[in-house]
């Protein structure tokens, strides 16, 4: 299994990420160190695509190969020193799945958790954060490269895990922030 999630993690940084902001070498440091970013989603990969293959093959405009495109939405990963706000879509096998519908997805927000952060040979960062008040999240492993790209991988209890791939951004500063 460990195996597997370090192929997915690789493969998830090689495919091309179409975004069009990035950052530059310096943001991104601040965003790391600081605990304060934004990973916005641009592409999801389930870990059983074959399944979700078959579902997205009937409809219009269907594409293939596991990837499911998140371009044009707000899919966001949110981290400040004191909350892990995730608004997340889910694609993939639940094992527990919720009766309401209105929790599909990962979605949650966190005021207890736990950030590592582990700097690699290549300048590129692997960022670990562990929710402990939520129940249904294991882990968020964020990979992110010096130009502020990033993968991320959700383990869940409930569900299949997930891959993400996206980019770093600055979190928007809030009108009442700007008056300070």
């Amino acid at each position: 299994m460990k195996h597997l999630k370090s192929f997915l993690m690789a493969a998830a940084l090689f495919t091309a990420v179409q975004a069009s902001a990035q950052t530059d070498k310096e943001t991104t440091i601040k965003l790391v160190e600081n605990k304060n970013l934004v990973f916005n989603a641009t592409q999801a990969y389930p870990l059983n695509s074959a399944d979700i293959n078959k579902v997205l093959s009937q409809m219009p405009g269907a594409n293939s190969g596991g990837m499911i495109s998140l371009s044009g939405s707000r899919y966001q990963l949110t981290v400040a020193n004191d909350t892990v706000v995730a608004y997340l879509p889910y694609y993939g096998r639940a094992y527990s799945p919720s009766t309401n519908p209105n929790d599909s997805g990962i979605k949650f927000t966190s005021t207890k958790y736990s950030y590592t952060t582990e700097k690699k040979k290549k300048g590129n960062w692997i960022i670990t954060i562990k929710p402990e008040d939520n129940r249904d999240i294991q882990t968020l492993t964020l990979n992110v490269t010096q130009s502020g790209y990033a993968s991320l991988v959700v383990t869940s209890n409930n569900k299949q895990s997930i891959t993400f791939n996206g980019y770093l951004a600055e979190p928007a500063v809030k009108k009442n922030e700007l008056s300070k």
